[in-house]
């Protein structure tokens, strides 16, 4: 990972898409709550949410964003045609191999997370999940 990298750390918080992950090589993400950006970063890591045990509230694993399409629930899921959000539309982020973070990246206290934007640089130094927030500028403050 270089230091100018893009980096989305995104919630993780079921195991089946756990496994999409591990098995299939994407995630998703809401287009209607994603980041104006969600498909254009180098980078993505996995923020575990309390259904993971003893592996939650921390960042564990990452994969670089190999390539991304928008899609339809239904276009993700064929055998999920009838679901109520089926015509939603979802960016699907195809990732490489999934890295093991060593150190992970912990949160000292629990915190509501979706989407945090960092850089390749604070990802890797990072050892607290506050760590990964990036200062402001002084024209991003207006």
């Amino acid at each position: 990972m270089d230091p100018d990298d893009r980096v989305l750390v995104a919630v993780m918080n079921n195991l089946p898409d756990w496994r999409l992950a591990q098995d299939e090589g994407w995630y998703r993400i809401p287009a209607k709550t994603a980041p104006a950006d969600a498909p254009f970063f180098d980078w993505l890591a996995f923020y575990f949410t309390a259904r993971f045990g003893p592996d939650r509230w921390a960042v564990h694993y990452y994969a670089r964003i190999t390539g991304h399409e928008l899609l339809t629930r239904a276009d993700l899921f064929p055998d999920q045609a009838h679901h109520p959000r089926a015509g939603r539309w979802y960016y699907k982020l195809s990732i490489g191999p999934l890295q093991h973070k060593l150190p992970p990246i912990v949160s000292g206290a629990w915190r509501r997370i979706t989407f945090i934007s960092t850089t390749g640089r604070q990802f890797e130094t990072a050892l607290d999940i506050k760590d990964l927030t990036l200062p402001q500028t002084a024209s991003s403050r207006f």
